[in-house]
C-alpha cells in the first residue's frame, strides 16, 4: 500500500499530498493587489517551490487549472507569464476559466498535477 504524503499541512488544507507517484497541489494565490502579471509570477514561483517540496518539478507537470477573476481583462497578461515559465516539450492539460476567488485582491489562482 502507498504512502500518503502531506506536504505543509494546517487545520484546513495541505499544501500539497502526494500519493501513488502524484502530486496535488492546493490552489495557489500570491501577491493579493498586485497586477496579473506580478500575481501570476508570485504564484508560479510558489508552485516551483511546492513541487520541489514534493520531489519534482515543472517538467513533469500532468495538468493545470488556472481560476480568473476576469478572463477578458487578464487572459493575455497571464498567458504572458505562464508561456515563459512551462517548460517546452513538457506543456501539461490545461484548462482556463473564470470564478469569483477567495478575495476580491485575486486575479488569479493556479491548481497544478505533477508526476513525482
Amino acid at each position: 500500500m502507498s504512502e500518503i504524503k502531506r506536504i505543509e499541512t494546517g487545520a484546513r488544507m495541505s499544501a500539497a499530498v502526494v500519493f501513488n507517484g502524484i502530486a496535488y497541489l492546493a490552489g495557489q494565490c500570491e501577491a493579493p493587489g498586485e497586477d496579473i502579471t506580478t500575481q501570476t509570477t508570485a504564484v508560479l514561483a510558489e508552485i516551483d517551490r511546492i513541487l520541489a517540496l514534493a520531489g519534482t518539478d515543472k517538467t513533469r507537470l500532468l495538468t493545470a487549472q488556472i481560476w480568473l477573476k476576469d478572463i477578458d481583462a487578464d487572459f493575455a497578461g497571464m498567458n504572458a507569464v505562464w508561456d515563459k515559465w512551462v517548460a517546452a516539450g513538457h506543456t501539461p492539460a490545461r484548462y482556463t476559466g473564470q470564478a469569483s476567488l477567495a478575495t476580491p485582491d485575486y486575479k488569479v489562482e493556479i491548481i497544478v498535477t505533477a508526476a513525482v
